[in-house]
């Protein structure tokens, strides 16, 4: 079947124009009978079009007259501009819709995203709440961090959920047969942490053919020691920003170093310092999917560029030709029986 992947225009800091160009440079990577609706302002869209000299037959447009801004309140943003290119996209992601679209995208507000997508996708049979997968750069080959900003205050049976979908993601998507799921947490030993973490840390050791290796602290996470690694939003989304920040400040410093060293150097080392910045660049990633909802939803960094929109698209493709919402149904009925206890009557 073809794949129809619906993209916010109007969402992100360098949006319409940085997202035009994401699409522009994403339709090399589009069957012929694969299409990429485009869900905004459509004089905005056609001036764009027509600026690049673009007509596609693979492009189509869905006009909204309203947009959800960066600072508005997400729950609120999404009840009352009904015809904002977010709810519409996520509309056009629903089960139900007469144009349904297999995958939709936005770099617009997150909260606005996650709230959209629970509101009119709804969660996939079995899935408690919804979880961001942040798929990051490491030496030792990637990582999956699970929650990264969709669920702030999650129980144990979603931390749960969260590694179980996970899992799912990395083998699907990263080819890795039987993924490390590790639980961060402020130490390794057993004694330590809250009792959401423990609560947490004992179904996945209940879980049959999960190779759950307990628990690791922040310093491991792009040490190579776990696939997987799960925590609540509130954390997942911090450790995030602050390892992207680090990264600019490292390989920032590592030039003023060089070019104060020894200016002539900066000739050598410029192509070695390039390759690792782009192994170590979250735009080379694209979009992470909101796992969970019953659709592919990936949510891309506010600051996109051109293109992160097109590794989006690339992954969304990968996403649902690779059917990982089947495979994380059928997972989760399977364990389903082990967190049937700690939910609420």
């Amino acid at each position: 079947m073809p794949i129809r992947i619906a993209i916010d225009v109007m969402g992100g800091d360098h949006a319409p124009d940085a997202v035009m160009k994401g699409v522009v440079d994403a339709l090399p990577l589009l069957q012929p009978d694969e299409h990429l609706v485009l869900v905004g302002d459509e004089s905005v869209i056609r001036a764009h079009l027509s600026e690049r000299g673009v007509s596609d037959p693979r492009l189509e447009i869905v006009h909204t007259s309203e947009v959800i801004e960066m600072g508005d309140s997400p729950a609120q943003a999404v009840r009352s501009k009904a015809d904002s290119s977010i709810v519409v996209m996520a509309k056009l992601g629903s089960k139900k819709a007469e144009n349904r679209c297999d995958a939709v995208i936005s770099a617009g507000n997150t909260g606005a995203c996650v709230a959209a997508g629970q509101m009119h996708m709804r969660r996939l049979p079995g899935v408690h709440r919804p979880g961001i997968a942040v798929t990051l750069p490491a030496f030792h080959g990637p990582v999956v961090l699970c929650d990264a900003g969709a669920n702030p205050e999650p129980r144990p049976l979603h931390l749960w959920q969260y590694g179980i979908m996970a899992e799912v993601l990395a083998q699907k998507t990263l080819g890795i047969k039987q993924p490390r799921v590790a639980l961060m947490n402020i130490g390794s030993e057993e004694g330590k942490g809250s009792d959401l973490i423990k609560g947490a840390r004992d179904l996945f050791r209940r879980s049959p053919d999960m190779n759950f290796i307990g628990f690791i602290e922040g310093r491991d996470l792009f040490a190579g020691v776990a696939d997987v690694v799960v925590t609540d939003g509130f954390t997942g989304n911090s450790m995030l920003k602050m390892a992207e920040g680090l990264a600019k400040s490292l390989f920032e410093a590592i030039a003023a170093e060089i070019l104060e060293y020894d200016p002539n150097l900066m000739v050598q080392f410029e192509p070695v310092i390039k390759s690792i910045y782009k192994k170590n660049d979250y735009h080379e990633y694209g979009g992470a999917p909101l796992l969970g909802v019953n659709g592919v939803m990936m949510i891309a960094h506010g600051s996109s560029e051109p293109r992160t929109l097109k590794n989006a698209v690339r992954n969304a493709l990968q996403h649902v030709r690779a059917h990982v919402n089947d495979a994380i149904v059928e997972r989760i009925a399977v364990l389903a029986p082990i967190g049937e206890e700690t939910v609420p009557a």
